[in-house]
């Protein structure tokens, strides 16, 4: 199949999974590659910031997973209705890279007790914080659904992913403490093309 778009990531969901969800939604296709960690070492030179995911489109390569997302959600109507829609899309996902930083020192510490420690302080200040945030943002948007404006935006993808991988990593029930986002993330899984997606997509641990 040609396609005009190749997104290279290791085998797993990380943070490549939100571009994975635009893809499907716009119902765009692409070249999946998916590669194991050992073959990182290799390939990592030719990154143009030693990173993935990378994205080769019209004979360029892109890094950054958030500036990929941003860059297909701008060609595919992902970003609101106005400039200041827009801007409060990057806003929250922003917000959502301070809080992966706090979630990465939890998920990368290898001694059970400092990890009990920072796990406590993930729930319990870091979550806490950022969760009640956009319960509420959820909860005062007019449209009752959506983090931003009236329809979908790569904002809501953003965050449906990363509350998808704090069940997987951190607590499985966590979100019953926070009801618009659980909506929120069962209102993005449910979109048919999505929903089709994540019954297809390759079963991985991360």
């Amino acid at each position: 199949m040609t396609t005009d778009y190749k997104l290279t990531y290791f085998n797993a969901r990380g943070i490549a999974e939100p571009i994975r969800y635009i893809f499907a939604y716009a119902e765009v296709p692409y070249e999946d590659v998916r590669i194991e960690k050992e073959s990182w070492p290799e390939l990592k030179p030719n990154t143009p910031w030693g990173q993935i995911p990378t994205l080769e489109t019209e004979g360029q390569v892109l890094a950054q997973s958030s500036t990929i997302a941003r860059f297909l959600a701008r060609k595919y109507d992902l970003v609101g209705s106005t400039d200041l829609e827009a801007a409060q899309c990057d806003e929250l996902v922003d917000a959502i890279g301070d809080l992966k930083l706090e979630w990465k020192k939890f998920f990368l510490e290898l001694d059970p007790e400092k990890r009990d420690e920072l796990k406590k302080n993930l729930i319990g200040v870091q979550i806490r914080k950022y969760f009640t945030k956009f319960d509420s943002m959820i909860g005062s948007n007019p449209d009752g659904t959506h983090l931003v404006g009236k329809s979908f935006t790569w904002a809501d993808f953003y965050v449906a992913c990363y509350l998808e991988a704090v069940e997987r990593t951190v607590d499985a029930s966590i979100l019953e403490e926070y009801p618009n986002l659980k909506g929120l993330k069962e209102e993005v899984n449910n979109i048919p093309q999505i929903k089709t997606w994540i019954e297809s997509r390759p079963d991985t641990v991360n």
